[in-house]
């Protein structure tokens, strides 16, 4: 657009650029709030609500609109921003209020609805701010778009710092005090673009108000960090008590309890997982401590295999730990993910308490992801180990993830067995139900990795055990699935058995007895597969590329089993009854989104066809862009080992490469639909060549240090990254000169689509893969390419 004195560009586009900062961190640390506050699959809620929220208000923007240019635009932008301060100080209040339980009810849905909608205000004035700024500056929107998305990468890149440094609660704070510096940009643009001096009282005014606020929330941060006056004080329905100590981090949070119910305090994670801390004193066990500690079903491979050398993945608070060092393992390596469950917990707060065990001499703590660690490792062992080990707390990659675990696949299982000595044994214990699925699938993953590498009769490697059998049908058995490398001889046998006696624990599975239930069947029968797939729930070996192990129940009885008998997994696979929710309500949106605008009065947006072919192919390169970006951050968290470090790097690599494709556009496409036709099908091409390498890449640089494997995502990602950024802008571009009082309806089409697309793109990779996800995503392209092809005029244009 014309303007009647040059606007100050670097206000403009470090205005943009801190609003779209603080909108990304705000819509990821709300995934940790989420997490906590709900449960981990309502995480994914939050990138709803933040594209639900950003549509909406590109469309409301209509209604702010000044018929002519004028520097009061500038000064809405700068109030709207100092609104939204407030604005996401009282969501975050809102939220840390609710009690929300997994029950499903009329009262948990009206909760919901309202944390839904209320979290939803802060995006919807960004939303505003945004497409109001870029509608007004369309003719640099090359560069504009740069920032914008430079802007969410600086997001991303302090999201896991801040969770580290100042917890959840306070980093919602910092993207609120982010919007105010926007409000302080948004006026000075609005001073420096008036004619006449005078006329600036009103910005200068305007921006003290906005740097104001910026301080105070500022002040509130470092006084709240000490007092926590805003705090999770209810979660999962129940008010938080008893804590004795709390920490945040960029994927859990971690409390601290001082008793579990049988005298050890209990480690919490995100207010749900937890694991106890054993107090005892190794060398001094009295016999019926000793019984406590050896006699279940986690302690059964140190009972067949004593003093065995042992990898514990997972060890929380340490328990899996003494019963190694108990049966006299005197070589016990534990790989724990979380940090403050190491460092801050079991070596410094309790280190007393734990008898010191994270610091003896024949116990060693890597602080490391379970699977890289094994997959990196050239160590054997005599016995590995996992323990109720869950996804129940979301990492800010989880809330585009939804619970995928690389700890349960068939590719796993291969590493684990290929780390274990001829005559080891891999031990998992799971939550069991009636009828049998999550260890039952244990025994499904462990059969087809055995299958792999060549084993003749895979139900000669299995025992199974079960404690707790009366809770079946509540809260859950214990099964402790143990498989060996190499048959199982009759003198282990035997011993398994004498040790299952002692426990008064019930076997499921022994090799050569004919016990009736769903394991002797599929471990007898002479097709597994073919018994997998036609057993009640999906029991199937889960691989890499479709990492969903906790997700049993089938989708077309979903409805029944959340509403039925409770079960204790009901809180795993509601997750995909709040997926096809949401998926219902992203089309919803998506089509209120392109069909309301020309119905609201005022807004004068064409009604031809060739209108809504352009915005179709907004809509198609918003699905594209996050049902690819979706796809590679799943497929990077095992090769970078945690899931914060496969969003940081993933996002932020894309981010900053889309940037400077969108700064080349201008230069690369120009305003020629052959080229922009081109860039697409490069597109195309780019992330079709990027699903097929991506995987044996990865995989042959596992056991690089993480500063190279970064450098390796960052070479792999650029390139797509790069050619991703041009088609945006130069759409913008193209629309804004045949219908430009379409472009916010544009921005807006683009925002609801990605809402869309990234449900679309989990449940992708639930029932297809990842890489199929990958592939899908690479094809919206084509149709954005086929809608430029439509609305395209013949000859010049079509040049390259």
């Amino acid at each position: 657009m014309n303007h009647s004195r040059p606007l100050p560009w670097l206000r403009v586009y470090l205005g943009v650029a801190a609003t779209t900062m603080a909108t990304l961190l705000f819509e990821l640390a709300l995934t940790r709030i989420f997490s906590v506050v709900l449960f981990y699959h309502f995480a994914f809620m939050a990138i709803s609500v933040a594209l639900f929220g950003l549509g909406a208000g590109a469309i409301c923007s209509y209604y702010w609109t000044d018929r002519q240019v004028s520097a009061s635009l500038w000064n809405r932008l700068g109030l709207l921003s100092s609104l939204n301060v407030l604005a996401t100080a009282l969501v975050l209040l809102v939220i840390l209020q609710q009690r929300v339980s997994i029950e499903v009810s009329a009262a948990n849905a009206g909760k919901l609805a309202l944390i839904y909608f209320v979290s939803a205000v802060p995006f919807f004035l960004a939303g505003m701010v945004l497409s109001l700024a870029i509608a007004e500056t369309v003719e640099r929107v090359d560069r504009v778009y740069f920032f914008d998305l430079l802007g969410a990468a600086a997001g991303c890149l302090a999201l896991v710092p801040l969770l580290d440094l100042v917890g959840g609660p306070n980093t919602v704070l910092a993207a609120a005090a982010l919007y105010g510096v926007g409000g302080v940009l948004w006026f000075g643009v609005g001073a420096g673009s008036r004619e006449e001096r005078g006329g600036r009282r009103e910005e200068r005014r305007g921006g003290w108000v906005a740097g104001g606020l910026v301080v105070m929330v500022g002040g509130f941060i470092f006084l709240n960090l000490h007092a926590k006056w805003v705090d999770v004080r209810f979660a999962k329905g129940k008010r938080l008590e008893y804590e004795v100590f709390s920490r945040w981090n960029s994927f859990s949070r971690v409390a601290v309890k001082p008793d579990d119910g049988g005298g050890n305090p209990a480690i919490v994670i995100d207010a749900d997982a937890a694991t106890s801390i054993p107090g005892l004193a190794l060398e001094r066990l009295d016999p019926r401590t000793r019984a406590e500690l050896l006699q279940n079903g986690p302690a059964l491979p140190y009972l067949i295999r004593p003093g065995a050398r042992t990898l514990i993945i997972g060890p929380g608070g340490g328990f899996d730990v003494a019963r190694a060092l108990a049966s006299g393992s005197r070589d016990v390596t534990g790989v724990e993910i979380n940090p403050i469950i190491v460092n801050d917990i079991m070596r410094n707060r309790f280190a007393e308490r734990s008898r010191h065990l994270y610091s003896r001499p024949e116990v060693r703590i890597q602080i490391e992801d379970g699977r890289s660690y094994v997959r990196r490792s050239r160590e054997k062992y005599q016995v590995i180990q996992m323990t109720l080990v869950d996804t129940w707390a979301s990492t800010a990659a989880g809330a585009f993830a939804l619970s995928e675990n690389n700890l349960y696949t068939t590719e796993a299982f291969r590493d684990y067995l290929e780390d274990l000595t001829d005559d080891g044994m891999l031990a998992i214990t799971r939550w069991e139900f009636d009828p049998p699925r999550e260890s039952l699938r244990v025994v499904s993953l462990g059969v087809e990795a055995l299958r792999q590498m060549g084993a003749a009769e895979p139900w000669r490697h299995f025992l199974i055990a079960r404690e707790n059998a009366q809770d079946l049908t509540g809260y859950g058995a214990k099964d402790t699935v143990i498989l060996k490398r190499t048959p199982f001889t009759g003198e282990e046998i035997a011993r398994a058995r004498e040790a299952m006696s002692a426990a008064r624990m019930p076997a499921v599975y022994v090799p050569g007895e004919r016990i009736a239930n769903p394991f002797t069947e599929l471990l007898l029968a002479p097709d597994p597969l073919r018994f997998a797939q036609h057993y009640r729930y999906d029991i199937t070996p889960v691989t890499d590329n479709r990492p969903f192990f906790f997700y049993t129940v089938r989708s077309g009885e979903l409805w029944g089993f959340i509403t039925g008998r409770r079960s204790e997994d009901v809180k795993i696979n509601i997750g995909v009854m709040m997926l096809f929710v949401l998926l219902g309500a992203s089309v919803a949106g998506t089509a209120v989104i392109l069909l309301l605008p020309p119905l609201l009065p005022g807004t004068r947006l064409p009604r031809e066809r060739s209108a809504f072919a352009h915005l179709g192919y907004f809509f198609a390169i918003g699905v594209g862009y996050i049902m690819v970006e979706v796809g590679l951050i799943q497929r990077f968290v095992l090769f970078l080992g945690r899931p914060t470090y496969s969003l940081t790097v993933v996002v932020f690599s894309l981010l900053v490469a889309s940037g400077l494709g969108s700064y080349a556009s201008r230069r690369v496409v120009g305003e020629r639909d052959g080229r922009l036709m081109t860039a697409l099908a490069g597109v195309m091409l780019v992330v079709g060549m990027l699903g097929l390498v991506v995987a044996p890449v990865l995989q042959a640089g596992v056991g690089l240090p993480l500063a190279a494997k970064c450098a390796v995502s960052v070479a792999l990602l650029f390139p797509a990254g790069f050619v991703m950024g041009m088609p945006f802008p130069s759409g913008l571009k193209r629309l804004e000169k045949r219908h430009p009082a379409a472009v916010r309806w544009a921005w807006a089409m683009n925002s609801a689509s990605s809402v869309l697309g990234s449900v679309t793109a989990v449940f992708c990779a639930i029932h297809l893969g990842l890489s199929q996800t990958l592939f899908l995503g690479g094809g919206a392209y084509l149709v954005a390419l086929m809608a430029v092809r439509g609305t395209a005029r013949r000859g010049r244009d079509l040049r390259i």
